[in-house]
């Protein structure tokens, strides 16, 4: 068995999710053992495993079609997650919508990160099979070390005592990013810092300003950062808050309950199954609810949940997920 990834503009996605679902994806098929191919040109492959969606992974999937190869479908993305993205997001979300249609429908079989994602997919009317399959998370790489935390902690010149909280994600509005400067606005001794970048072209002007200044001074927008300051910023935080409000899985979460950090997210659909409030995760549903429990959080007012977040990680481990793919792959190719 021979497996052709494909990911249609890797380096513009690198600094996203989907980015490093094909980083898991490479590390889980080499674990169990499975031969891949990242060459576009390759034909001596058995399955094409496709993650992007552009006019190029268009054209991977009828080529594969025509060698009668199989293909699996990784679906990233979905309607929902598209709306309140960049700009015109709402206004194409549709025809979006259609053209995921057209792609996925192409396939012999979807994955999904989560039941969630299976459930809007199949509400689509899609009927090639699907399965929901984690995009799993590199459980040794977010190990808490002081180290990396310390290195967090000079990046941005933090005092010992200064509590902070950290998100990471895109400059949307989907990912709770207005409402993330908000609640720091309230909280003005909390220092708040969102990882991430978005080309600045392409979002909407009130998050443009919003990014480039139009925040409080104990919120800091450092861009993309790799490496030892992220990863030592994911444990050595106070508090990862993730406002989201639409996600297919949310891999910063699965980083953060590999990190043994105490998490604090949106009560919305995808987490349903895997997070509980008050079990391994804390919840809420609007501002005065995330108010409240960040507060309750960092004045340890609640009870540390961290060991059963990174119980929830270890579910989902790349490990686990390797074993997952390879039997899809295998039902795939006995298909006729």
């Amino acid at each position: 068995m021979k497996v052709l990834l494909y990911f249609e503009g890797e380096k513009l996605l690198a600094k996203s999710g989907i980015g490093r679902a094909l980083a898991h994806q490479q590390r889980a098929l080499t674990d169990v053992g499975i031969d891949y191919t990242l060459d576009r040109h390759a034909e001596d492959y058995d399955i094409l495993h496709i993650n992007t969606y552009g006019v190029n992974s268009l054209h991977m999937v009828n080529k594969a079609k025509r060698h009668g190869k199989k293909v699996i479908y990784h679906a990233h993305s979905t309607e929902e997650d598209f709306r309140n993205s960049f700009i015109g997001s709402n206004q194409l979300s549709p025809l979006y919508k259609k053209y995921l249609i057209n792609l996925y429908a192409r396939a012999d079989q979807l994955i999904t990160p989560t039941p969630y994602s299976k459930e809007l997919l199949t509400g689509y009317g899609l009927t090639v099979p699907i399965k929901a399959i984690s995009n799993g998370i590199d459980l040794a790489k977010y190990q808490p070390n002081a180290e990396k935390e310390q290195a967090f902690r000079d990046y941005f010149q933090i005092d010992p005592d200064q509590k902070v909280i950290i998100s990471v994600g895109l400059f949307f509005e989907r990912k709770g990013i207005l409402d993330f400067v908000e609640i720091a606005k309230q909280l003005p001794e909390y220092t708040f810092i969102w990882f991430g970048h978005t080309p600045m072209m392409t979002i909407p002007k009130k998050i443009r300003d919003l990014v480039n200044g139009d925040h409080p001074s104990n919120v800091r927008f450092p861009g993309y950062i790799k490496g030892d300051i992220i990863e030592g910023a994911y444990s050595g935080a106070d508090l990862f808050f993730f406002p989201s409000y639409e996600e297919t899985e949310g891999i910063v979460v699965l980083e953060a309950l590999a990190s043994k950090q105490q998490i604090l997210v949106r009560d919305i659909p995808v987490y349903q199954g895997w997070l509980k409030d008050g079990q391994n995760s804390y919840m809420g549903r609007n501002n005065l609810e995330f108010a409240v429990k960040i507060k309750a959080l960092l004045n340890n007012e609640l009870p540390d949940l961290t060991d059963a977040g990174y119980r929830t990680a270890q579910e989902k481990s790349i490990d686990a997920i390797g074993k997952e793919l390879q039997s899809v792959y295998q039902e795939v190719l006995t298909k006729n």
